[in-house]
């Protein structure tokens, strides 16, 4: 079933690339991914018989709702935006005449990482009922308040920064209310804190491996495709306004600003 999983991943891709590839928004492939994986839950969780039932309905309810609710945002997005994302129109510029054929494999490098982090859950479901110990009612738990406190958080800091970029008349301002005066990207946070509940849970299975999902996240988020393009941006467009911004709010952990 993973490889068929595979392949559907790589035909939604593949059916977003035709999509950029006539309106040249590539801004899509967001969209796609997260869609991607969200379908790979709530397939698997349906269809894989391993685990326990308790664990497939926390997987394909917790896991789906979370994925379901991040591709509408993220397709919210797009729909809203009149041009590309500039991280894209980067792209399309550097790669001049080869860009059909570079966003094509990029297309199908992101149906791969819609593979690699939907592993944690594919593991999971995998375990069968011997697996899982007698911690298992606890740690669900746990693992639970954690994805709720991430889902709740996420959508208020996505929402915050929805409407704030609704109101025209915070054209060239930087949004700092709400969970924004905590931190400059709360909603980076909340999805880094999301990916903790699946080791935990995995511990009532000795699935240990699933604790460098956080570190991944946090390396993709710190140093690849987060903060350090979003501030870049920021800066380029708001200037002083964001550099003020940077010195009185934390990066990404939320904590009092400073005066």
């Amino acid at each position: 079933m993973l490889w068929n999983l595979v392949i559907l991943n790589l035909a939604m891709m593949l059916i977003s690339w035709l999509i950029a590839t006539f309106n040249r928004r590539v801004g899509i492939v967001d969209v796609t991914w997260a869609f991607c994986i969200a379908v790979n839950v709530v397939l698997s969780a349906w269809l894989i018989e391993s685990a326990p039932v308790s664990i497939r309905i926390f997987i394909g309810v917790f896991s789906g709702a979370w994925f379901l609710r991040l591709s509408w945002h993220l397709l919210r997005r797009y729909l809203g935006e009149t041009e590309e994302d500039r991280r894209y129109a980067n792209m399309r510029q550097a790669m001049g005449k080869f860009q059909h054929i570079g966003f094509l494999l990029f297309f199908i490098f992101q149906a791969g990482l819609a593979w690699l982090f939907f592993l944690p859950m594919w593991l999971l479901l995998n375990a069968n009922e011997s697996q899982w110990s007698n911690w298992t009612g606890a740690l669900m738990l746990i693992a639970g308040a954690i994805m709720l406190i991430a889902f709740c958080g996420e959508v208020v800091a996505d929402q915050q920064l929805y409407r704030f970029k609704q109101d025209k008349h915070n054209h060239g301002k930087t949004m700092d209310q709400g969970l924004w005066r905590y931190s400059r990207h709360p909603n980076y946070f909340f999805e880094w804190l999301h990916w903790f509940a699946y080791p935990v849970l995995g511990l009532a299975a000795e699935q240990y491996v699933l604790w460098i999902y956080p570190a991944l996240m946090w390396l993709f988020l710190y140093y690849v495709t987060g903060i350090p393009f979003s501030e870049q941006q920021a800066l380029k467009n708001r200037g002083q306004n964001y550099r003020d911004y940077q010195q009185r709010t934390s990066m990404f952990i939320p904590r009092k600003p400073k005066q």
